[in-house]
């Protein structure tokens, strides 16, 4: 049994960021789904497809949300997912932070959501100078 990973983000970001980390990565070892919510969508149908998307990506080990800003409506729509499913919610979507949840497969709810948040967190830096990059 494995995380399933759905994507909650505003337009197309989590179906870009999706087909990045999986060129990089090379494969996608875990079930995943992507939800769109426009500016002018519909908060309550895009709830409705969120459960329904959960119910089906949850492998027996609950759902990993990822939505890209917090307190946006994909977030608001994620976090009222708790009360219908087994689910954890990071927000602050980024490239270095979906890398890495598809690098681990076989962790467990919890210890990805962990992954998620020091993938996305280690993922900034800065590069000042020709000598390197630091983290931010």
């Amino acid at each position: 049994m494995k995380v399933g990973i759905l994507l909650i983000t505003h337009n197309n970001i989590g179906a870009v960021m999706l087909r990045t980390a999986i060129d990089v990565v090379g494969i996608s070892p875990l079930s995943t789904g992507i939800l769109a919510a426009a500016s002018d969508c519909d908060p309550e149908q895009i709830l409705a497809d969120a459960r329904q998307a959960a119910r089906e990506l949850d492998g027996g080990d609950g759902v990993l949300v990822l939505t890209d800003l917090y307190g946006a409506t994909p977030s608001n729509i994620a976090c009222r997912l708790h009360s219908h499913h087994e689910l954890r919610v990071v927000s602050g979507l980024n490239l270095p932070m979906l890398i890495r949840v598809l690098n681990y497969p076989d962790l467990d709810l919890e210890a990805l959501q962990q992954k998620a948040v020091s993938g996305g967190r280690d993922g900034i830096m800065t590069c000042n100078n020709v000598e390197g990059a630091q983290r931010a």
